[in-house]
C-alpha cells in the first residue's frame, strides 16, 4: 500500500465523511516553495489553488518564515488579555488599508469566525435578527455562517439564528435577468431588492452580507457597480453593508486591494482571513467605530490576534506591499484570462470564463443543453493533477474550475500552467 492509500484509510477511520477530499486518489502535500508543492510520494505540482487562496505570497516565503521562527523563539502565545505589539501594529495597518474612517479591528482565527463576529455586531447594532444575503453565497461553516450561505451544497441545516432573505447577485449566466446589458441587469436586481424589502422582511433589517466575488460559488463576478447601486437602497433604510473579503482581499483581484472598491462604496464592516497569514490561521473584522464598539458584554479572544498569527500577518503584508503583488496579479491575471478565453473558443463545453486578477473561474456545461457538467469538471481536475497542476472547483452545481495561484506567480509559470490545463481539458473532453 502506498503512502497516500495508507493515509486515506486512516483518514476514513477517524474523520467524518463530510470533510471533503479532492481527487479519486487523494494526496498529502508535505513540502513547498514558491508556487510549487511536493506530495508525500515525491510528486511535484504547480500550485494554482494555494490551499483555497491562503498561500497568497507563495510557499516558504523567507521573510514570512523567518518572522514566524523569530517569534516562536520568543513566545508562542498570549491572549487578548495582555497588550501585544504585533496585534496592535497589524490592526493599525489594516485599519489604515480598509478605507473605513476611524476604523476598529477585531482578530479571529478564520473567515468563518470573522463573518460570525460581523453578523453578531451588525444585529446587535441594529437590534434586529433580519439579514440579507446573496444567492449562491458561502460565508463559512459555523451555525450563523451557514445560516447566511445561499448555496444548498454547503448548507447542511435549516436551523438559523437569523431571518434571512436572499437577494439576486452577479451570476448573470443563469439569472432570469442575465440576458440584459449590465446597466439593466443592475437595475432589475435593485428593483428586486426593493421588492423583497417590502414583501419578505418586517422592516429594520440589520445588514446585507456580500462577497464582492463569490468564492465557493464559482468565482461569480458581478458587474462593477452592482453592490454600489444596492447599497444606495440599503442606506435609505439604515441597513449595514458587510463586505466578506476573505477571498477577494489583499490585492487578489488585481485592479483593487479590496473587492468592494469595484462598486464605488465603503462598507460598514469588512471581514478578512486566508491570505493575510499566508498559511497561519488568522481572520478578523474591521469596521466603523460605533458599530465595533456596540457589543455590550465582556469579550476576549484566546487565540485571535495571537503573536504567531499577527507576526505572520505583518510579514505577509510587507511582502504584498513591498513586492507590489497586486500589480503582478493584475498583469499575470490578464495573461491567464487571455489563455483561458482562447481555450474556451476551442472547447464547446466551456460556457463561461470569468473573474478578476488571480481569481478566475471556468464554468463547464453540456454543449447541447447548457446543463451544468460537474462530471467533466472533476475529470479535468484529475487530468490536471496528472499533468502536475493543482486547481480547485466550486459553483452551485460543482461545475466550475477555480484557478487562484499565489500572487507572486511568474509569467513563465502561467505559461506552464496554461499548457498543463490545455492538455487536461483536451484529454477530458475527448474521453
Amino acid at each position: 500500500m502506498g503512502v497516500h492509500a495508507d493515509l486515506l484509510e486512516r483518514h476514513r477511520a477517524v474523520i467524518p465523511p463530510w470533510v471533503g477530499l479532492y481527487y479519486d486518489e487523494p494526496i498529502s502535500l508535505v513540502d513547498g516553495e514558491g508556487r510549487h508543492v511536493v506530495d508525500a510520494e515525491g510528486n511535484r505540482y504547480l500550485d494554482f489553488f494555494g490551499g483555497i487562496l491562503v498561500t497568497i505570497a507563495g510557499h516558504r516565503v523567507q521573510r514570512v518564515v523567518e518572522a514566524i521562527k523569530a517569534q516562536a523563539d520568543r513566545m508562542l502565545h498570549t491572549s487578548t488579555l495582555y497588550l501585544m505589539e504585533s496585534h496592535i501594529a497589524l490592526a493599525e495597518q489594516i485599519a489604515a488599508l480598509s478605507g473605513i474612517p476611524d476604523a476598529r479591528v477585531f482578530f479571529a482565527n478564520s473567515g468563518t469566525e470573522a463573518n460570525d463576529t460581523a453578523l453578531m455586531l451588525a444585529t446587535q447594532y441594529r437590534k434586529s435578527n433580519q439579514v440579507l444575503a446573496v444567492r449562491g453565497s458561502y460565508h463559512g461553516k459555523s451555525h450563523s455562517a451557514i445560516a447566511v450561505t445561499g448555496n444548498a451544497a454547503w448548507s447542511g441545516t435549516t436551523f438559523s439564528p437569523f431571518q434571512v432573505t436572499y437577494v439576486h447577485g452577479g451570476y448573470k449566466l443563469r439569472s432570469p435577468f442575465g440576458h440584459l446589458p449590465d446597466d439593466q441587469f443592475i437595475a432589475r436586481c435593485v428593483d428586486d431588492l426593493r421588492d423583497l424589502l417590502d414583501i419578505a422582511t418586517a422592516g429594520n433589517v440589520a445588514a446585507m452580507i456580500v462577497e464582492p466575488i463569490q468564492g465557493v460559488g464559482g468565482f461569480i463576478t458581478p458587474p462593477d457597480g452592482l453592490f454600489g447601486a444596492m447599497k444606495e437602497v440599503l442606506d435609505e433604510h439604515g441597513i449595514l453593508f458587510i463586505s466578506d473579503e476573505v477571498q477577494t482581499g489583499w490585492g487578489r483581484t488585481g485592479e483593487n486591494f479590496w473587492g468592494y472598491e469595484a462598486h464605488g462604496i465603503v462598507p460598514d464592516l469588512l471581514t478578512f482571513a486566508k491570505g493575510l497569514g499566508n498559511g497561519m490561521a488568522i481572520g478578523g473584522v474591521v469596521g466603523r467605530k460605533e458599530i465595533m464598539d456596540c457589543y455590550p458584554a465582556n469579550a476576549i479572544s484566546t487565540f485571535g490576534g495571537n503573536p504567531m498569527a499577527t507576526t505572520a500577518g505583518l510579514a505577509t503584508l510587507e511582502v504584498l506591499v513591498e513586492d507590489d503583488l497586486q500589480s503582478n496579479a493584475y498583469k499575470v491575471g490578464a495573461q491567464l484570462r487571455n489563455g483561458f478565453d482562447h481555450l474556451a473558443m476551442e472547447t464547446e463545453q466551456i460556457t463561461e470564463v470569468r473573474g478578476k486578477g488571480l481569481m478566475l473561474g471556468i464554468e463547464l456545461s453540456e454543449p447541447r443543453t447548457g446543463k451544468p457538467d460537474p462530471a467533466l469538471t472533476g475529470a479535468i481536475m484529475e487530468e490536471a493533477k496528472a499533468e502536475g497542476l493543482l486547481i480547485g472547483k466550486g459553483g452551485l452545481y460543482g461545475n466550475v474550475l477555480r484557478i487562484a495561484p499565489p500572487l507572486s506567480v511568474t509569467e513563465a509559470e502561467c505559461d506552464e500552467g496554461l499548457a498543463m490545463l490545455d492538455a487536461a481539458v483536451r484529454r477530458a473532453t475527448s474521453a
